[in-house]
């Protein structure tokens, strides 16, 4: 089977888009995990199709790098929102849905294939606040830790560890890791899925937006990670966030053919 791809990352966070609106390609675990493999495949952190909806502009199908279907990816709905309006499926502005229900995309900014797009998330109730962690559901599940000396810290080991203990089993989470250093809030996060650290999280930023809020104050936040800045924004009573927004870069990468 021989099909078009296009590849587009959020932040670092990298995407093998398909278009099935008119033909929907079926593709099995292993052929996805095959074509996310960076040695064997395109290489990517995930897989989204493109799929029609009879409510909304269209529908989003993500499945992680392991080849299994994944739940909500915020840096994977602002990628698609993009690749939609790049390919004149719809304007600058789109509602669609995906694996947690409906969201809104706005793309602010186009610049030949770079975008800055801004995507609405779900609401979130955050229930047992803690001080040095917080675990909460953003479309996907995140755990968000605070911890010292961020830039040295062994992600994957750490990350991995929370990921597979048994007390979160048998889904497990993602995990995220924080440091604050003066006003600046700085992220890495342990992909569930991917099984590695990626460069970023739409999810997990999001997550550190709501911990950093709990944690600081403050309805609006910049969190830098390792593939760049996203932005979080959202109304806040008590421990319930509503209007959730997140914005950042989006870029279209290349696109080819490939036969499976």
């Amino acid at each position: 089977m021989k099909f078009s791809f296009q590849k587009y990352h959020g932040a670092g966070n990298d995407f093998i888009m398909v278009n099935c609106l008119t033909n929907n390609i079926i593709l099995n675990q292993e052929q996805i995990s095959f074509l996310c493999s960076r040695h064997l495949g395109i290489g990517a952190d995930g897989l989204i199709k493109l799929l029609p909806s009879e409510t909304h502009d269209f529908s989003m199908i993500y499945y992680n790098a392991d080849g299994n279907e994944g739940s909500m990816c915020g840096n994977g709905g602002r990628s698609v929102a993009a690749f939609a309006f790049r390919e004149g499926i719809t304007g600058k502005k789109m509602k669609f849905t995906a694996y947690d229900g409906e969201h809104e995309a706005v793309i602010l900014q186009s610049s030949d294939d770079c975008f800055e797009v801004k995507l609405s998330m779900k609401d979130v109730q955050v229930e047992n606040p803690d001080n040095s962690f917080l675990i909460v559901d953003t479309g996907s599940p995140h755990y968000v830790g605070r911890v010292d000396n961020l830039a040295d810290y062994d992600v994957n080991q750490f990350g991995r560890s929370i990921r597979f203990d048994t007390i979160l089993a048998p889904e497990g989470v993602n995990v995220n890791f924080m440091e604050k250093i003066e006003s600046q809030i700085f992220l890495r996060t342990y992909e569930r899925g991917v099984e590695n650290e990626t460069l970023s999280c739409g999810t997990g930023v999001t997550a550190a937006a709501i911990a950093a809020s709990l944690w600081f104050g403050g309805n609006s936040h910049d969190i830098i990670t390792s593939g760049g800045d996203l932005h979080v924004d959202f109304d806040r009573t008590e421990n319930c966030f509503s209007n959730i927004v997140l914005i950042g870069p989006v870029k279209f990468v290349y696109e080819g053919n490939i036969s499976i």
